[in-house]
């Protein structure tokens, strides 16, 4: 299959209200779902389209919270781009099966790993530097 790499593309939106908003999630969602049988396919995935499309609904209902009109379409513009490289075979098989079917949260932790960790507090990430420290071990 040659790509087209304007096929999928969308000039950049902004929302009006949330109504305007909220069809345009709704679109997008329908074309994750609707290309979902096409992606695990394309990808060979050793997953069911049943189970992507969840993991793509969990992806969607992870930010329901939102109510900015600007993060919406800040959300809706970055994946819109993900479905893009996506449907477009611009990943590899590692790109979807470690981005699109990770699970997004964070292992539960002691209170002494987040003091090794310099903090407490949750909200806060620590930066990923990939060297272990001979004292955390």
């Amino acid at each position: 299959m040659s790509t087209i790499p304007a096929r999928l593309a969308r000039a950049a939106q902004t929302s009006a209200n949330t109504a305007e908003a909220r069809s345009r999630v709704l679109k997008l969602y329908r074309d994750w779902y609707r290309a979902a049988p096409e992606i695990v396919s394309l990808y060979t995935l050793n997953v069911s389209p049943a189970y992507f499309r969840h993991v793509i609904r969990q992806e969607f209902e992870a930010n329901r919270h939102v109510t900015d009109l600007k993060v919406i379409d800040v959300l809706l513009q970055k994946s819109r781009v993900e479905y893009q490289e996506t449907v477009n075979c611009w990943k590899t098989v590692d790109h979807v099966m470690g981005i699109l079917l990770r699970p997004k949260g964070r292992p539960q932790r002691t209170f002494l790993q987040k003091f090794y960790e310099g903090r407490d507090e949750d909200q806060v990430l620590p930066a990923a530097t990939g060297i272990l420290h001979p004292n955390a071990i």
